[in-house]
């Protein structure tokens, strides 16, 4: 009956694994009721690795080559086993290939807006995203954590993992860095060196090795990129006074190619012009140093220049050229001259 049973055992002479594209990254040889023969050949081909675990015990770990399974190639499996020299009878024990090659565009990014300190805005909620690429390097530490004793464990399932752990960097980068978002988001390519740097040591505790990652975008939230956006205009308008005189000088032109033309504007190209002087004055007279200089006397104005410029002014808010809020500032501006 026992030599019938042996008869009836099934012998493995060639251990090999063909991946797929289902980006598998651990796969474990279906051994069922076989065993591995003495001699037996195992393949590992490029961008692989094989382990052998021997009760729930990592043994051996092969990189790519060909072997022949012996005492000699199998020195721990020999040691926990308690082989003599070379053993004669068929093996079990549990063999994991994995894949080694580099997974590349892998996406990540925040799900949600992440909560941070910044140094100009304050207390920000803040989005990024981007593509990174790695590879499995430790076949031991892989298995120990992330694998196990599964019959297979594929890029997606260990996906979720790594974009959390990368944001979490990142969230302690900004912390860490100190430095504005204004300044990271104008610098993509810094933050992205700055997140692998962090991220590198993370990957490692999986048997993992990261081999780039590329910051595509650092965005804020809707509402405070309006804020921004008015915060950017506002540096990009520098002097206010020479800006609201540009504003004239290009609405004056548009309004004469409307129906009626310049005649058409009532106060005719003169409002235009003693507008532009006028906010010059005022510019001019606000830009003096209050100290360090001596002030020279403000011009005279006389009571009927004043209402000969208010006229012009309100011509122009008829005509859109210039809004109500700017033509009451001006006029109490020229009102306090005559006081």
């Amino acid at each position: 009956m026992a030599l019938m049973d042996f008869i009836k055992k099934q012998f493995i002479d060639i251990l090999q694994w063909t991946e797929g594209a289902d980006g598998t990254l651990a796969w474990r040889f279906p051994m069922q009721e076989m065993e591995i023969q003495n001699g037996a050949s195992l393949t590992v081909r490029d961008s692989q690795l094989a382990l052998f675990v021997n009760e729930g015990t990592v043994a051996d770990v092969f990189a790519p080559g060909m072997y022949k399974l012996t005492t000699q190639t199998l020195p721990v499996l020999t040691y926990l086993k308690n082989w003599d020299k070379l053993f004669e009878s068929p093996f079990k024990s549990d063999v994991y290939f994995f894949s080694t090659r580099t997974q590349l565009d892998q996406k990540w990014g925040t799900p949600n807006p992440i909560t941070i300190r910044d140094k100009e805005f304050g207390i920000v909620r803040m989005r990024a995203f981007g593509i990174y690429s790695y590879h499995l390097s430790d076949a031991k530490v892989f298995y120990q954590k992330i694998s196990g004793t599964r019959d297979s464990y594929t890029r997606e399932e260990l996906e979720g993992q790594l974009r959390n752990t990368m944001v979490a960097g990142m969230t302690d980068l900004f912390g860490e860095s100190g430095v504005a978002f204004i300044d990271m988001a104008a610098n993509q390519d810094e933050f992205g060196k700055a997140m692998f740097a962090k991220a590198q040591p993370m990957f490692a505790e999986y048997g993992l090795t990261l081999d780039s990652l590329v910051v595509q975008n650092v965005s804020l939230p809707e509402e405070l990129q309006k804020v921004l956006d008015q915060r950017i205009g506002m540096n990009m308008i520098g002097d206010i006074g020479r800006f609201t005189q540009y504003q004239v000088a290009n609405a004056i032109p548009e309004a004469a190619r409307n129906e009626g033309g310049m005649a058409g504007m009532g106060v005719g190209l003169g409002a235009g012009v003693g507008f532009g002087q006028v906010m010059g004055q005022a510019m001019a007279s606000a830009m003096q140093p209050a100290t360090g200089a001596v002030a020279t006397a403000a011009p005279t104005v006389s009571a009927d220049d004043v209402v000969a410029t208010l006229e012009k002014l309100h011509g122009l808010v008829e005509k859109g050229i210039l809004s109500q809020a700017e033509f009451d500032a001006k006029k109490a501006e020229l009102l306090k001259k005559l006081s």
